[in-house]
């Protein structure tokens, strides 16, 4: 049986990664920080689906949280073919008003909880013979985008990681790649006006927002495709193109 662990894992788009792996006959394991309540109401909609997730806490920006999570997730399985990191922190702020604990906390989770995670699971996939990984990056990061420096700036450190981690790990079979969202339908653009989202509609291409499940097939699908690695695959429908 496949194994696969997804970071913030309980809404949007990690829950519909999670889903899609239950799916494809994986044992799904989800990582969340804080909201148990939420997490637990997660757990119940995929057990009422017929599928059994194990839940894992830890706040991934955390390192012996962190190790307790694999330790944790090693005593339940013998190996772990596809790790997803998607936990993620948003900002938007004008430069002058991040201050340093935003910008501190943006890349502890977006970029060390990335690096974290990866760390503990690269020997276990060297040692089984190869492995998935897949970060979720943001269009933000390939393009930018005002009043959201710290973001952008993390997930462009994400994607140059994946990148680097990619080269570095494929000797061993281990894959890393990266999703890059554009708009997609969640609760971190849920602050958008009608008009913010029309705006932002008007430069898609294909002219209309992502749903979580879009990004959900391109894990899939970067998890199963065996000679793919070191890509940024956008899922936004032509926007920043």
């Amino acid at each position: 049986m496949k194994t696969c662990l997804i970071t913030g894992g309980t809404k949007g788009i990690g829950k519909a990664v999670a889903l899609a792996f239950l799916e494809k006959g994986y044992e799904v394991v989800i990582n969340y920080h804080s909201d148990r309540e939420t997490a637990l109401a997660t757990q119940d909609e995929l057990n009422m689906l017929g599928y059994c997730p194990v839940l894992m806490r830890a706040d991934v920006s955390d390192e012996m949280q962190v190790k307790e999570m694999f330790r944790e997730f090693f005593g339940l399985y013998r190996k772990i073919d596809v790790l997803i990191n998607n936990a993620g922190k948003s900002l938007i702020k004008v430069i002058q008003d991040t201050f340093p604990k935003d910008w501190d906390r943006i890349f502890g989770v977006n970029v060390k909880g990335t690096y974290l995670c990866c760390r503990e699971v690269v020997d276990k996939m060297i040692c089984s013979g190869g492995g998935s990984i897949i970060n979720i990056g943001s269009v933000w990061g390939e393009v930018g985008a005002s009043c959201e420096v710290a973001y952008s700036a993390s997930k462009g450190a994400v994607i140059a990681f994946t990148k680097a981690l990619a080269k570095e790990l494929a000797p061993s079979n281990v894959r890393v790649n990266c999703v890059s969202p554009g708009v997609i339908d969640t609760g971190m653009n849920s602050h958008l006006s009608g008009e913010e989202l029309e705006e932002l509609i008007a430069g898609i291409p294909l002219g209309k927002i992502g749903m979580p499940e879009d990004v959900a097939k391109a894990c899939v699908y970067l998890a199963e495709s065996g000679y793919i690695t070191g890509e940024t695959l956008s899922v936004g429908g032509g926007f920043g193109k």
